[in-house]
C-alpha cells in the first residue's frame, strides 16, 4: 500500500503523481481532487508503512481500512465481487488484513512493541474499524 500512495502523490512505480491522481478524484465527484489526492495518497502510504514497520498499528490499519472503503463504494463496488472483473475481493482482502493485523498485534520485531497497543486486540482492531469507517463516510460526505 505505501507503493500505491507513493504512486499517487510522487508519480513513483509508474504512478500518475498527484495532479493526475487529483484530476482523476475530481472526475469521479471528490472535490477538490487534488486535496483528496493528498489525503489517499498520504492515508496509504502511512498506513502501508506503518503496518510494515508496526509503528501505530490501530492508527495505519485505520487508513487502510479508510482507504479501501472509499474505493469500494466509489469504484470497484459496482463490478461485482471477483477482482478479474475490478470487483471488490482486493479491497476487502486488503481491508480485512489491516484489521487482522490491528488483532492480533503487529509482531515481536514492531516497534509498537513498546507500547500498550503493540500487543494487538479487540480494542485495537474496533479502534481501526470505527476510525477508518468515520473517515471514509466523512469523505464520501463531503
Amino acid at each position: 500500500m505505501a507503493g500505491h500512495g507513493s504512486q499517487k502523490l510522487f508519480g513513483l512505480f509508474g504512478g500518475p503523481g498527484l495532479t493526475e491522481t487529483g484530476k482523476q478524484l475530481a472526475a469521479m465527484g471528490y472535490r477538490p481532487g487534488k486535496v483528496y489526492a493528498v489525503i489517499g495518497g498520504l492515508s496509504e502510504l502511512s498506513g502501508g508503512l506503518g503496518l510494515a514497520l508496526g509503528l501505530l498499528t490501530p492508527l495505519a490499519a485505520a487508513a487502510l481500512v479508510g482507504v479501501m472503503i472509499n474505493a469500494m463504494v466509489t469504484v470497484t463496488a459496482a463490478n461485482g465481487v471477483w477482482v478479474s472483473d475490478n470487483g471488490v475481493e482486493y479491497n476487502i482482502v486488503i481491508a480485512m488484513v489491516a484489521l487482522t493485523v490491528a488483532a492480533v498485534g503487529p509482531g515481536r520485531l514492531a516497534v509498537d512493541r513498546l507500547f500498550r497497543w503493540g500487543e494487538g486486540g479487540w480494542t485495537e482492531a474496533a479502534v481501526a474499524l470505527v476510525l477508518g469507517g468515520v473517515g471514509a463516510a466523512l469523505a464520501l460526505s463531503l
